[in-house]
């Protein structure tokens, strides 16, 4: 199995907008306005691109909120916790 690219929305408080990084690189993939113009529709899916990927959300404070895996098809059948 392979791994799957890891990325992270979260607030960049310089730009005040939200962007979605690459996890390795710590570069910025894409940037949205508003939380909610990231995650509605699909829209991280096509961001994530073609090859998927796992997607971990934070809230503004920081603290995670969730975690998505595309296409969830490749999501992990077994995990702890």
């Amino acid at each position: 199995m392979t791994r799957l690219p890891k990325f992270t929305l979260q607030y960049n408080e310089e730009k005040e907008n939200w962007a979605l990084q690459k996890d390795k690189t710590r570069r910025t993939v894409k940037s949205y306005e508003t939380k909610e113009d990231a995650t509605k529709r699909g829209v991280l899916k096509r961001a994530v691109g073609v090859d998927g990927g796992s997607v971990k959300i934070q809230k503004i404070n920081g603290r995670f909120q969730e975690e998505r895996t595309y296409p969830k098809s490749k999501d992990p059948r077994k995990s702890r916790g």
